[in-house]
């Protein structure tokens, strides 16, 4: 059997049993491809390499001068291809076994005050009608909900539709990694921007055209893209006098959350709301929030009122 046809088998393994997303898939396809073409030169392919070989291949990406972090999915990606391969019995040893994993220190995210919020949506209130009114709900749920962009743009029309004579929704359900299920509530910022775009969404299809998407692209009844979001944020942050490099979807994710746990939320309801497996992905928040949480505890805490410096 060739390579190729164990990499598909590891695909359709990673689809039906881990659930990954498509841009998961795609992610360990690219790092395999990269694998395999290093692989080429040596007159290897995957399924032949050895672990001198792999050896050699992250060498070069040292050498290449990739940051270490891609070099350690580069690592991960290999490692559960051969463990897959191991396991399963097409193939006797791992040759990943050997190969080092760098322990790398989570980095901090990057985020925004709430004033620079305050000032993005400004920044799109400038803009001409009807676009202004959907640039502030778009911001609105990503920083009010805590969205990830490909969750925002494939948001479905059909759950925010009023019936009748009823207000918009104040909840909603939103479908994340894995097809996992979440529900997550509208704050009356967000209700409030919906239900000034809803009257205004037809005028971003073409006439008698229809879309299931919330956020169709101007003219067409696909959604709204990744790189339109990303380019449109950073074009506000501009306006808004913000430094583009600083602002994005993601940017806005992590904002919501270090402002809600230092608002005190507990770090499960944090972890609900962003759709995390793992509650240690959401503990970086405790040390973006680590200086105010400090001093609201300094200021509060019977114990530390009474050890402050200088008492008895």
């Amino acid at each position: 059997m060739s390579s190729g046809a164990h990499l598909d088998a590891f695909f359709e393994m990673l689809l039906a049993e881990r659930g990954l997303s498509a841009n998961s898939l795609r992610a360990y396809r690219d790092d395999l491809a990269a694998a395999e073409r290093f692989l080429a030169l040596r007159a290897r392919d995957l399924l032949t390499a050895s672990a001198a070989d792999l050896g050699a291949y992250l060498q070069q990406l040292g050498q290449e001068g990739y940051a270490a972090r891609t070099a350690a999915r580069r690592r991960a990606a290999l490692r559960q291809f051969y463990r897959f391969l191991a396991l399963d019995g097409r193939r006797a040893d791992d040759p990943s076994a050997a190969l080092e994993m760098p322990r790398l220190g989570r980095p901090l995210p990057k985020l925004l005050s709430e004033a620079e919020i305050d000032g993005l949506l400004a920044a799109a209130s400038a803009r001409p009608e009807p676009e202004a009114t959907r640039l502030k709900l778009i911001i609105e749920l990503i920083y009010g909900l805590g969205l990830r962009v490909s969750e925002l743009c494939t948001l479905p029309l059909a759950p925010f539709r009023p019936r009748g004579n009823s207000p918009p929704p104040d909840m909603i359900t939103v479908r994340g990694k894995g097809e996992k299920d979440r529900l997550l509530p509208l704050t009356p910022a967000a209700q409030t921007a919906l239900a000034a775009y809803l009257p205004l969404r037809p005028q971003f299809l073409a006439e008698k055209q229809t879309s299931p998407h919330l956020f169709p692209q101007k003219g067409e009844a696909k959604p709204i893209s990744r790189v339109w979001v990303t380019m449109t944020l950073k074009a506000l942050a501009v306006t808004a006098g913000i430094d583009p490099k600083r602002v994005s979807a993601h940017v806005l994710r992590h904002s919501f959350a270090t402002h809600l746990v230092e608002g005190e939320a507990d770090l499960r309801t944090v972890q609900t709301l962003l759709g995390h497996a793992d509650i240690a992905t959401t503990q970086i928040y405790t040390h973006v929030a680590a200086p105010r949480l400090k001093a609201m505890v300094n200021a509060h805490h019977p114990l530390a009122r009474r050890s402050k410096p200088g008492d008895d």
